[in-house]
């Protein structure tokens, strides 16, 4: 089973940047793609982005289009979550997990939906203020 920790998380005001981390162990990182998802207080959580593990392909909510990045770096086990323009509205707890693409998956963002295969973790506190 995969542990997870991410971190990097903070507060910054909107318009501002961040870049969060999140370090994989117990499996092979390399063989599984990887995605972010957040949840905001109140609201149920969701997928962000997610990053293939065969060719680096990557795919976006709409909501993160153009303002976030996400890579990873297999020889240190890591996702990375890059933040740029951060939006009020991004306010969040975000997790990383392991993803697979399926169909009729349980995080949908457009017409792709993704199911998660790993513990969640503590995830990490993004605030962005007005």
């Amino acid at each position: 089973q995969v542990q997870l920790v991410e971190s990097g998380g903070g507060l910054v005001q909107a318009g501002g940047s961040l870049r969060l981390s999140c370090a994989a162990s117990g499996r092979t990182f390399s063989s599984y793609a990887m995605g972010w998802f957040r949840q905001a207080p109140g609201k149920e959580r969701e997928f962000v982005a997610a990053i293939s593990y065969i060719n680096n392909s990557t795919y976006y909510a709409d909501s993160v289009k153009g303002r976030f990045t996400i890579s990873r770096d297999n020889a240190k086990s890591t996702v990375y979550l890059q933040m740029n323009s951060l939006k009020p509205e991004d306010t969040a707890v975000y997790y990383c997990n392991v993803v697979r693409a399926k169909s009729g998956g349980y995080y949908c963002s457009g017409a792709v939906c993704y199911d998660t295969f790993g513990s969640w973790g503590q995830g990490t506190q993004v605030t962005v203020s007005s």
